[in-house]
């Protein structure tokens, strides 16, 4: 038995191998997954910490509707949720006054700062309780190698592995509403009476040939260009994580080549490495 489950293990890091080489990626760090299966389709220092940027936001946001909060609550935008670290753009002005569900949607399809940061600052016990919940969240989703210290993602300190978020991305698959936004192309949201139509970060998001599950880009210096995504491509669905890439065209040319590849895949003889991320067809 033990054998047979090295040569499985050994040919499974072969097979990755082998991929990786067949499959050059720009992004320094990747991990791709079949849903189907739970099997490692290829992972390029996959276990390597680095900092992930607005991928923080799927958690702020399953920890925000753990709590069930009353989403129709309307919930303003104080002048204390302003980005004083980056001084990253808004086009949610300081005042503005919106129901919970769309400041969510701000802050997850159109990654808003300042709308992640309300969040947060409503959430019971404001923004320390958010992080502490999301400490215990990531230690419950066996994210080990994850740290978070603010909900946005505009802190270096907020780092983790595309190992890591690969299972955030499957627990967040599991929430309606994030799915529901996140897969989203645009929205027009009133602000203060006046219509303004916000698009999602990801533009492979309602693109041709794109079926999107579940979509979170990122990006600061330290981090470079991220991008989590769940897609179903020939049949097969796959959750894809890509770290630091050095430019948004290297980050979409890296997702357009994992999808070329999954068209042509066929499950390989490998040890199922998340055995518990297998989820039914959609």
């Amino acid at each position: 038995m033990a054998s047979s489950f090295f040569k499985a293990s050994l040919l499974a890091a072969c097979f990755a191998a082998c991929t990786a080489c067949a499959l050059p990626l720009r992004s320094e760090h990747a991990i791709v997954i079949s849903d189907d299966t739970g099997q490692i389709v290829m992972e390029k220092n996959a276990d390597t910490v680095a900092p992930i940027a607005s991928l923080t936001k799927l958690l702020t946001a399953m920890v925000v509707l753990d709590s069930k909060p009353d989403m129709e609550e309307k919930i303003s935008i104080e002048s204390t949720d302003v980005d004083m670290l980056k001084h990253s753009r808004s086009f949610v002005p300081v005042g503005t006054r919106l129901p919970r569900k769309k400041i969510l949607e701000l802050a997850l399809m159109s990654s808003d700062n300042r709308a992640a940061a309300a969040l947060a600052r409503t959430y019971p016990g404001g923004e320390p309780a958010l992080v502490h919940a999301i400490a215990l969240k990531a230690r419950a989703l066996g994210m080990s190698n994850t740290v978070i210290t603010e909900p946005t993602g505009l802190s270096p300190e907020n780092t983790s592995t595309a190992s890591d978020l690969a299972k955030m991305a499957l627990a967040a698959s599991k929430y309606p509403q994030i799915v529901a936004i996140t897969t989203d192309k645009e929205d027009a949201i009133n602000l203060n009476g006046r219509s303004r139509t916000f698009h999602n970060t990801n533009r492979l998001v309602g693109a041709s040939g794109w079926d999107v599950l579940l979509s979170k880009t990122g990006f600061t210096n330290e981090a470079g260009h991220c991008l989590i995504m769940r897609i179903k491509q020939a049949g097969t669905q796959a959750t894809l994580v890509l770290l630091n890439a050095n430019g948004s065209p290297s980050r979409m040319l890296d997702a357009l080549r994992i999808r070329q590849y999954l068209a042509t895949y066929k499950a390989a003889s490998t040890v199922p490495r998340y055995p518990t991320m297998v989820l039914a067809k959609r």
